[in-house]
């Protein structure tokens, strides 16, 4: 190879590796495989406009081990959404995952329907508040805080990561063990919704 020729190709190749550093490391997405259920687990995501992808959504660290059980679903209105936005962010800033978020999620529909309830009088569970119905008198914060979707998810992660393999455990038995509701089953019906909600909104 002559010394012009092997210039040229030395520049261009300097080129494709600057440009490839420009552009940021290759992401790279792995997929656990869905054990349990036969039934494929459908997860949406939805672009902001057609024809513009989001960027994806790791869909194995959402439900990797299946659902359990009949599923539920509601239908949210724009505060329940926004709780929704608010407790992803929270788990972004607790530098989790995806599927704290799932359960952050799952949790919060069960508890509250992602409404951030206020005290409900008569009706009240004890003194249960905010949208994962945690208690002043537990110490989880004061009733400012606690009614603060950013304070109740940081705190319900904060027990979730106390939690020794919460990550391997099925939704319901990671949130009841933070939670220690009476109906310790419960939380399991909304783990596809709460999966399809942090793959909508993850990365909005």
């Amino acid at each position: 190879m002559n010394t012009i020729m092997r210039k040229s190709v030395l520049g261009i190749a300097g080129l494709a590796f600057a440009g490839g550093l420009a552009a940021g490391p290759l992401h790279h997405t792995t997929t656990s495989p869905t054990a349990v259920d036969a039934k494929p687990v459908a997860v949406a995501v939805q672009a902001d406009k057609p024809g513009v992808d989001k960027p994806g959504v790791d869909k194995g660290k959402l439900i990797p081990h299946g659902v359990r059980g009949e599923q539920s679903r509601i239908t949210l209105d724009g505060e329940q959404t926004a709780n929704v936005k608010a407790i992803i962010a929270a788990t972004k800033k607790a530098g989790l995952d995806e599927r704290a978020a799932v359960i952050s999620v799952g949790t919060a529909l069960q508890e509250s329907k992602l409404e951030n309830l206020g005290h409900l009088g008569d009706r009240n569970d004890h003194d249960s508040l905010g949208l994962f119905q945690q208690r002043p008198s537990s110490g989880w914060g004061s009733p400012e805080q606690i009614t603060d979707p950013e304070h109740s998810t940081l705190a319900f992660l904060k027990g979730l990561k106390q939690v020794d393999g919460w990550r391997d455990m099925p939704l319901t038995e990671a949130a009841q063990t933070v939670q220690v509701s009476a109906y310790p089953d419960a939380y399991a019906q909304w783990e596809q919704q709460a999966a399809d909600l942090v793959a909508e909104h993850w990365n909005s």
